[in-house]
């Protein structure tokens, strides 16, 4: 018995872990309007089929005011509201977060993500999606590898700007 359990536990030990990575980097450009406000943002992980399989982060107004909760218009996030938005219940945990200011945010994202953790590797599309009170909206899409080498961008035209892919085996 007990050298079938060191035989088991060998064979376990000798298998390669799994860590795969990807670093992402979304800019939110400056703009120069009369009235600014802060985008609503969604990232998320689409497969070949442009269904959402792992929502990565959503950025949106967590307090209160006097129009109401944030929640109320993340289904201005209409591609991310309707692939995967109105499921959930936020906020999520390692997900949901305030919106950011203008500039270039960069993001980690491991095998340890939730949601991550439960693709196999392959090719994947990663989507981030903006809209802005009293301004647009803009969809960017950039392929990559999970679980494989690469880099990609895509550039936005007006609610976002530059957004990069580096993924890591």
């Amino acid at each position: 018995m007990r050298v079938q359990l060191t035989i088991a536990l060998s064979g376990l030990l000798a298998l390669p872990a799994y860590s795969a990575e990807i670093n992402v980097n979304v800019q939110i450009p400056q703009l120069n309007v009369a009235e600014y406000h802060r985008p609503y943002v969604a990232i998320w992980v689409e497969g070949a089929d442009q269904k959402a399989l792992a929502n990565l982060a959503v950025w949106y107004q967590q307090k209160s005011t006097s129009e109401g909760h944030g929640t109320k218009w993340l289904p201005d996030l209409r591609q991310w509201w309707r692939r995967s938005g109105r499921t959930l219940t936020v906020p999520v945990d390692g997900v949901t977060g305030p919106t950011r200011p203008v500039g270039t945010h960069a993001l980690t994202f491991g095998a340890q993500h939730p949601e991550l953790g439960k693709l196999p590797p392959g090719d994947y599309t990663l989507v981030v999606e903006a809209a802005r009170e009293v301004g647009g909206r803009e969809l960017v899409k950039v392929p990559f590898k999970w679980g494989g080498a690469g880099s990609g961008k895509a550039q936005g035209t007006s609610e976002l700007g530059l957004v990069s892919v580096t993924s890591k085996p």
